[in-house]
């Protein structure tokens, strides 16, 4: 089995790539991956020198480039986690994300029906169903809720998975959808909440909090998630879409104050911030389909999985701390000086 995973040098791609190098060792791994800003070759660095696992730097969008990479390896599954992800970024310059996460999906589904690929599978967001009001806990997105995006992200998102079903529908493209809620773990770049949080409750910083910080998210231990795309690959049904979800629904002010209490700092590091535009109120993902499909639930508990990524970002200070400092750019310059 060859798969390519694209976007893997960035946070889920990457613990993916390392989830299925662990348990299916016969599987060779290709990532394919832009290296923007987010995409942090050091990250790969103790699978590069595997026999099964290959790196190739190109832009999905590249249609050239994209066939080539096709036609010499004959991928039979392809996971696409290549996106530009972060929502305030998208609301600054909207036309990045429409490329991205829209041109090279298209691009890669193009090659999937060139070369005859076995899955092709789309890594989508629960943002797509924009979100929920606080005051009903018993309301969640099901894979059946309309679709309703509230950020030029979102919306790129949503795009892409529409196309994608077109193409299952139109081309007979064996494709599969997930949408997952707020991942966490290891290698999370530090924009996204909890990595900044703890790297700025580490380095004694402002911790800035949009709003109150009373918006709420469902988290899911990165681990987890790459498990449930896993079982997608190998028992999921065409044409279908899957929710991910942790079924752990924390608010942003109290993650944080989780990150200082477990780190020793003082709440008073925190500083409320003017809210996001378009803020989303909550994300609740409903998990059913998924669990009685596949059998597949969340198996990490929100108090634990926090301990471990703290854990694990003070053990890994070096990655982001050149992420930081901007250092981490130099990374593929100095893997291939000499190749």
């Amino acid at each position: 089995m060859t798969v390519i995973v694209t976007g893997g040098a960035g946070f889920i791609g990457s613990n993916f790539i390392f989830y299925t190098l662990k348990n299916h060792p016969g599987y060779r791994v290709i990532c394919l991956d832009k290296l923007t800003y987010a995409g942090n070759l050091s990250t790969l660095k103790d699978v590069m020198d595997k026999p099964n696992f290959k790196f190739v730097k190109a832009d999905i969008c590249d249609r050239e480039a994209v066939y080539a990479l096709f036609e010499s390896e004959k991928p039979d599954v392809v996971v696409n986690f290549a996106a530009e992800s972060h929502v305030d970024r998208s609301i600054e310059s909207p036309d990045v994300f429409l490329r991205t996460n829209i041109i090279g999906a298209s691009v890669l589904m193009d090659a999937c029906r060139k070369f005859d690929t076995e899955r092709f599978h789309q890594v989508s967001t629960d943002e797509v169903y924009g979100d929920l009001p606080i005051d009903r806990p018993d309301l969640f997105f099901t894979e059946e809720t309309l679709l309703h995006t509230s950020s030029p992200y979102s919306s790129s998102k949503a795009s892409a998975d529409l196309l994608a079903l077109a193409y299952h529908r139109t081309y007979g493209l064996p494709v599969t959808i997930s949408r997952c809620s707020n991942n966490y773990g290891p290698y999370h770049f530090p924009e996204k909440l909890i990595p900044l949080m703890i790297a700025n409750a580490l380095n004694d910083k402002p911790l800035p909090v949009y709003g109150r910080g009373e918006n709420i998210r469902d988290w899911l231990y990165v681990e987890d998630h790459c498990k449930a795309i896993d079982l997608i690959l190998q028992k999921g049904r065409v044409g279908e879409v899957y929710n991910i979800g942790g079924h752990n629904e924390m608010r942003n002010i109290d993650i944080v104050k989780i990150i200082l209490k477990e780190l020793g700092k003082p709440e008073s590091l925190i500083t409320f911030v003017a809210d996001r535009k378009g803020h989303d109120l909550r994300y609740a993902i409903d998990p059913a389909k998924i669990h009685g499909e596949l059998g597949w639930l969340p198996e990490t508990k929100f108090a634990d999985g926090i301990k471990k990524t703290i854990k694990w970002y003070l053990e890994n200070r070096s990655w982001w701390e050149e992420i930081i400092s901007g250092e981490y750019t130099d990374y593929y310059d100095k893997m291939y000086s000499n190749r």
